[in-house]
């Protein structure tokens, strides 16, 4: 297997796998939170045997990926992660991929799909149109709803920061467990992935996304102008695959699906029956078809 590489951005020193041919055709394969590109060492077999070339990038805040200064905002805003991947893509001289994503990475896919297309040959989304609108994120939901996401609120406060400092391994085995009460890892699985939260700048990131998202802290200017840009919720024209898991204990079934209408080209959302949010590591063959089926289209 491939050794992870690493390339420069303007912000970053990017961590990545880099596998298959360079003169096949793209796919981006992105991870969430909290999990790692290992999330895909079921997916990257079946594609490269499919003639894909797959890139799969650590996250900022995540694994091998650094900043390159320590005065760079360690902003964990949807906008900046959906600007690494462009940024990743053009030191990479890739003017058109297949982007595959869940939880954070299928925002940063959407995010892409939507303002700048031309870049994306299609999108296979963890949950849908997943896109965040930060104005009026403090109105409150059913408390059926509210309930699921006490870990986002628990970072809203100085205790939460240090309690994922202190704790983060045994927190976020936490959420696997919670989110996929049907998923039956074993340690080593959970460890190799654990690994990438000892980012040093893991907790800062994890932070500031969870505070930002509801409008508790201000996002890095940089990105003010796309952040503006996507409280419009612009609608994705590429093709389209939405996945979600049936047992997905964090964002069920049809959490989304509201915003179906986003999507202005083909489109088809599918369910994977007994699957919980990690959907690329918990059912592995039904991630790996949606994109090559998405590829035929």
């Amino acid at each position: 297997m491939d050794s992870i590489k690493s390339i420069s951005t303007d912000l970053l020193d990017i961590g990545y796998r880099d596998l298959g041919s360079t003169n096949k055709k793209v796919v981006v394969l992105l991870h969430g939170f909290p999990y790692g590109i290992e999330a895909f060492s079921g997916v990257w077999p079946v594609l490269l045997s499919f003639g894909f070339r797959v890139l799969v990038p650590f996250l900022r805040g995540y694994g091998s990926t650094r900043f390159l200064h320590s005065d760079i905002m360690r902003s964990g805003e949807q906008s900046a992660l959906a600007t690494d991947i462009v940024a990743f893509l053009d030191k990479l001289n890739i003017d058109k991929a297949f982007l595959a994503g869940y939880d954070w990475g299928g925002r940063a896919a959407c995010i892409l799909a939507a303002t700048n297309p031309k870049r994306v040959l299609g999108l296979v989304s963890g949950g849908g149109y997943n896109i965040q609108k930060i104005e009026g994120a403090l109105d409150p939901l059913s408390p059926e709803v509210e309930k699921r996401y006490w870990y986002q609120y628990y970072f809203h406060g100085e205790r939460g920061r240090r309690g994922l400092e202190k704790n983060r391994k045994e927190f976020c085995k936490i959420l696997w467990k919670d989110w996929s009460p049907k998923w039956s890892f074993d340690e080593d699985t959970y460890n190799d992935t654990a690994k990438s939260f000892e980012n040093p700048d893991f907790v800062d990131v994890v932070v500031h996304s969870y505070r930002h998202r509801f409008g508790l802290i201000s996002g890095d200017p940089r990105y003010s102008k796309l952040s503006q840009s996507l409280e419009l919720l612009p609608s994705i024209s590429v093709p389209t695959i939405a996945i979600e898991g049936g047992y997905d204990r964090v964002t069920p079934v049809g959490s989304y699906s509201r915003l179906d209408g986003k999507f202005t080209g083909r489109f088809e959302r599918r369910v994977l029956e007994n699957i919980g949010h990690n959907l690329p590591q918990e059912d592995p063959a039904g991630f790996s078809k949606a994109i090559i089926e998405l590829a035929e289209w």
